[in-house]
């Protein structure tokens, strides 16, 4: 798969996983799943904050492990059109349910990120085919990554 251009901006609000998630994994997470060129921006942000945002954005009142917040979503678009997004991951929730899935913080964090990549570029999974269709491409990607299954529990 070829290496699509990318402007990345990753975000520490949250400093607690500054030192534990790198930048360089950061971008090599977002660059396995992009389809497309992409202007997109990672940030980790406190339960506080991404409470705020689910509840502001999504009408739903507590913090969630990613919202993806997509600017250049257009059905019609072209396979080649310039992805904008902006990737928002709640380190208390990703730390929690990597403890409680008994994954690794960086695997739990990979499966996210890319999870968001895909939301960034029109993936979804309101049906059961486009559920299927995706975690399936997560799988995919999660593999050439080195990480197990994000879906398959222990």
């Amino acid at each position: 798969m070829p290496k699509h251009k990318l402007s990345l901006s990753v975000q520490y609000p949250d400093a607690r996983l500054k030192e534990r998630i790198l930048r360089t994994d950061v971008r090599r997470w977002v660059q396995a799943a992009l389809l497309a060129p992409a202007e997109l921006t990672i940030r980790f942000v406190d339960a506080e904050e991404g409470q705020a945002l689910n509840r502001d954005y999504r009408g739903k009142d507590y913090a969630t492990n990613v919202l993806t917040f997509a600017y250049s979503e257009d059905e019609d678009s072209e396979v080649n059109e310039m992805t904008q997004a902006d990737i928002i991951l709640c380190s208390d929730v990703l730390m929690r349910e990597a403890q409680e899935q008994k994954k690794t913080l960086a695997a739990h964090t990979a499966h996210l990120v890319v999870h968001g990549v895909l939301h960034a570029q029109g993936y979804d999974h309101e049906d059961e085919e486009e559920a299927a269709e995706m975690e399936t491409l997560e799988a995919t990607i999660m593999a050439k990554l080195g990480f197990a299954h994000p879906y398959q529990t222990i």
